[in-house]
C-alpha cells in the first residue's frame, strides 16, 4: 500500500464522521419541536457505514475506507403527549414529538469526535513520519 494512501483511508474516516456529526445536530436540534400528525412529525436519522474495501485482491492496491450507504430514519412511534391546550394538537388534543433520545445522541456525538480526533492524529502521523523520512537524506 502505497503511504500516500494513509490520506485517503482518514480522509474517507473523516467524511464519514462530520456526516454524523451533522445527523446527531440535526437530531438533537429537533428534539423539542412538535407537530400536529404523526406523518410531519421529524424521525431521528441515523446514517449507515459499511468497510469499503478496493482491490484487495491485487496486494499493491490494497486500500480500506468507510464507505456512506445512506441515512435512514428511526421507525421508533413518536412520543404522544395530550396537551389539549396546546395550538398544535389534534382533534383529540394530543400533540406529538420526535422520537430523538437526547441522552443517545450525546453518545453518538462525543463517539463521531473522538473518531474524528483519530482520524486527524492519524493525518498527522503520517505526515510527521513523511517529513521525518525526508529529513533522513539530509
Amino acid at each position: 500500500m502505497s503511504s500516500m494512501r494513509i490520506f485517503d483511508v482518514a480522509g474517507s474516516g473523516m467524511n464519514a464522521q462530520n456526516l454524523r456529526l451533522n445527523l446527531v445536530a440535526s437530531n438533537i436540534s429537533n428534539a423539542n419541536s412538535v407537530s400536529s400528525s404523526v406523518d410531519q412529525v421529524y424521525k431521528a436519522r441515523q446514517p449507515v457505514f459499511a468497510a469499503e474495501l478496493k482491490n484487495i485482491m491485487d496486494k499493491n492496491n490494497a486500500v480500506s475506507g468507510v464507505d456512506v450507504l445512506g441515512v435512514v430514519e428511526n421507525q421508533a412511534p413518536p412520543v404522544m403527549e395530550y396537551a389539549p391546550n396546546h395550538p398544535m394538537a389534534d382533534e383529540l388534543g394530543y400533540i406529538y414529538k420526535p422520537n430523538v433520545n437526547t441522552v443517545e445522541e450525546m453518545a453518538n456525538m462525543m463517539s463521531a469526535s473522538r473518531s474524528y480526533q483519530n482520524n486527524v492524529d492519524v493525518l498527522n502521523t503520517a505526515k510527521n513520519l513523511m517529513l521525518q523520512t525526508l529529513k533522513m537524506g539530509q
